[in-house]
């Protein structure tokens, strides 16, 4: 007989944002007159950049043409898009990565979670609490149980501590998802010379480093001396150019990094990683990566620009308000997201705000242990919207 795959038995019944969805569709099914404003998920809400959409239209030209007609592409990445990314997101910032080291995709959640399949199952995996759901599932689907949580509270400024017991896989997410929290260049360098000491590897995620606005933050882990030995990073146009609905991010994986076998032997994990990619993925669109590759233009780079600090307006206005009504917050100025104290349970503060005041967050107890308590909202809207989100959020808590 056919037999599944039990460890998906361990994962909770449902995913925390399916959850949101059911309960907003029940709210909106008994208030059918009532205006929904979301601030819970984090998608996207303005349209694309202008030079992603002529570059987007030039390409699809491009398909309707035999001799420009693109087929199969390499499954790595047209050359075009990995040169200007090693470019502009690395050289331009005194990190090392070449275009070869540089693999696109479809999103920075897929290579996040896909990546775990080239390492062993019976590793120490160190993932930060509350964290982004995927990270954690993804490890339990493949069955691993030796799980270690690195606790963000507002105890250490919610960037976990070393791990008391070594880790060999450790995720790291700054910006952080889902606290917005952000971390120094030293800060980092803890990590790696940690990583470097166990032989550990950091999964770096920096979907969100477009949003940094201080100079002083790194916006790549391959800024900091030796990363390049012991980290991938995982990067995103989701949020920095609203291709949430285009699909398209990135991978890094230097050639320097190395992964062991059971008789110690290193290997390289960009072969690895370029085997996995390879057999299962066939590549993002032609049409897609030239609208990415606009990004980077002077037009593209300035209206990219525009689009993120329309979304910091919005974070600074909620963190402001939020701040005035009495809770503590973090996030919201390198980051779209503030991380709230709501000061009480975090699925009673979700219905809260949703059945009084018509406003959507995400409640922070479905990120983890030490997300309880805390709901995050996201900035992902117009300014009006969020204007009037905090409005109603005032009136809901007088």
């Amino acid at each position: 007989m056919i037999k599944i795959n039990e460890n998906y038995l361990k994962l909770q019944a449902s995913y925390l944002f399916s959850d949101i969805a059911k309960r907003v569709a029940a709210f909106q099914q008994a208030h059918p007159d009532k205006n929904v404003i979301r601030l819970g998920i984090g998608d996207v809400t303005r349209a694309l950049p202008k030079a992603c959409i002529e570059a987007f239209h030039t390409a699809v030209d491009d398909m309707a043409q035999d001799k420009t007609f693109r087929g199969y592409g390499p499954e790595q990445g047209y050359a075009f898009l990995r040169e200007k990314i090693a470019e502009h997101d690395f050289k331009a910032r005194g990190a090392k990565i070449s275009p070869d080291e540089i693999f696109i995709s479809d999103g920075a959640k897929c290579d996040t979670g896909n990546i775990q399949e080239i390492f062993a199952n019976d590793i120490r995996v160190a993932i930060p609490d509350p964290v982004y759901p995927v990270y954690l599932d993804t490890n339990i689907m493949a069955g691993r149980t030796d799980i270690v949580y690195l606790e963000s509270t507002a105890q250490n400024s919610f960037i976990p501590d070393l791990p008391k017991t070594p880790a060999d896989l450790i995720y790291l997410c700054f910006p952080n998802n889902p606290t917005g929290a952000t971390i120094t260049k030293a800060g980092l360098k803890t990590w790696v010379e940690y990583a470097r000491s166990n032989k550990s590897l950091i999964l770096f995620d920096a979907a969100y480093e477009a949003f940094i606005r201080d100079d002083s933050l790194p916006h790549s882990i391959f800024e900091i001396e030796g990363a390049r030995d012991v980290a991938i990073e995982f990067r995103s146009y989701s949020k920095t150019a609203g291709f949430t609905g285009t699909r398209c991010a990135y991978t890094v994986v230097p050639k320097d990094c190395m992964a062991y076998d059971n008789s110690g032997a290193a290997h390289l994990l960009h072969s690895l990683w370029n085997r996995r990619h390879t057999t299962k993925f066939n590549g993002v669109s032609y049409p897609v990566q030239r609208a990415a590759e606009a990004i980077y233009s002077q037009e593209g780079k300035k209206q990219t620009k525009a689009l993120i600090d329309g979304y910091l307006a919005n974070a600074a206005l909620i963190r402001k308000e939020m701040t005035g009504l009495g809770f503590d917050c973090v996030g919201g100025d390198n980051s779209p997201y503030i991380w709230v104290n709501a000061k009480r349970d975090s699925w009673e503060f979700f219905d809260l705000l949703l059945n009084n005041a018509g406003v959507v967050c995400t409640p922070g107890a479905g990120f983890g242990k030490c997300g309880q308590g805390f709901i995050r909202i996201s900035a992902f809207n117009s300014f009006e919207n969020a204007e009037q989100a905090m409005k109603r959020i005032r009136d809901a808590l007088a």
